[in-house]
């Protein structure tokens, strides 16, 4: 018997032979698969983009929807005074002018009418004609705001036709909008301890007074015959006869006159400002009654 021939690294010609042919059907079977999967890959290629192009679609009617609804949105009656953020932001407001109504509001103020609402936040007219009918401010601002508009309005007055805020009475004061008897007997009380008004702006001190409703008894009202005042000096003023004045009780002077004797004098008032408890906010007023001389 023949042996069988080897071939190099081993192999019979049969081994050979076997191996060649796999090969063979290896490379065949990759070359149709490869075919195949660009076939079914350009078949599909359409079917993907339309099916993108749906999604696409849907999205954008469902914007569309959303706008819609949007415009039937329903807006309930609320308080002006309590919008927080998420609430400006749905009524359309900035950042900055629901920063505005926040900071007016820290203040412990409050809004009682659209036009001061307006004047607090700086929102346009627009806005204003869109969303104030819904501003729901609490029963005892809407009944004053019914008495204040029974009361008779007058124009501003020149200055010879203004009665003078040093002898105007309850009648007169109640005439303004925005003062009732309580708040005109308020004033006359603190004109009474003053000995009479030196600057009209002294009214900032009367409880309850606000800005605006000064703004219109200026109007009407005009101080004619200020009470006169000698200014004192504050370098050399004694405790008692700065108690004395408006502004400043026992205690209060007795911390100012110290602090004035330790530093020898001041050259300015917002020197004083580094006393505890000092009332810097009153400064106007203060300097009506005090100077300092170097």
């Amino acid at each position: 018997m023949k042996s069988l021939r080897k071939f190099r690294f081993g192999y019979t010609k049969g081994d050979r032979n076997g191996i060649f042919l796999f090969s063979l059907i290896l490379i065949v079977g990759l070359t149709i698969n490869y075919f195949s999967l660009n076939t079914l890959s350009d078949t599909n290629t359409p079917f993907e983009f339309s099916k993108t192009a749906d999604s696409l679609h849907r999205v954008v009617d469902s914007l569309i929807k959303q706008q819609s609804l949007e415009g039937q949105r329903v807006i309930y009656p609320f308080n002006p005074n309590f919008v927080n953020d998420y609430k400006g932001y749905t009524l359309e407001m900035t950042t900055e002018q629901i920063d505005r109504l926040h900071e007016f509001r820290a203040k412990k103020q409050w809004i009682n009418s659209n036009v001061q609402f307006q004047k607090v936040t700086g929102v346009s007219n627009q806005w204003m004609t869109t969303y104030s009918p819904y501003f729901k401010f609490p029963d005892w601002v809407i009944e004053r705001q019914k008495q204040d508009s029974k009361k008779p309005r007058r124009e501003s007055l020149k200055y010879s036709e203004k009665k003078d805020l040093n002898t105007v009475e309850v009648d007169d004061l109640i005439l303004v909008s925005g003062i009732g008897e309580t708040l005109a007997n308020r004033i006359l009380r603190y004109r009474s301890q003053l000995g009479g008004f030196t600057n009209s702006i002294q009214l900032k001190d009367v409880y309850g007074l606000k800005s605006e409703v000064i703004e219109r008894l200026e109007e009407l009202i005009a101080l004619k015959t200020p009470l006169k005042i000698e200014k004192q000096d504050f370098n050399t003023i004694t405790v008692l006869e700065l108690s004395e004045l408006p502004y400043f009780d026992y205690e209060m002077s007795r911390s100012i006159v110290n602090f004035i004797k330790l530093r020898e004098k001041i050259s300015n008032f917002e020197e004083l400002s580094k006393i505890e408890g000092f009332p810097s906010y009153k400064l106007d007023r203060i300097q009506l009654y005090l100077e300092i001389i170097e």
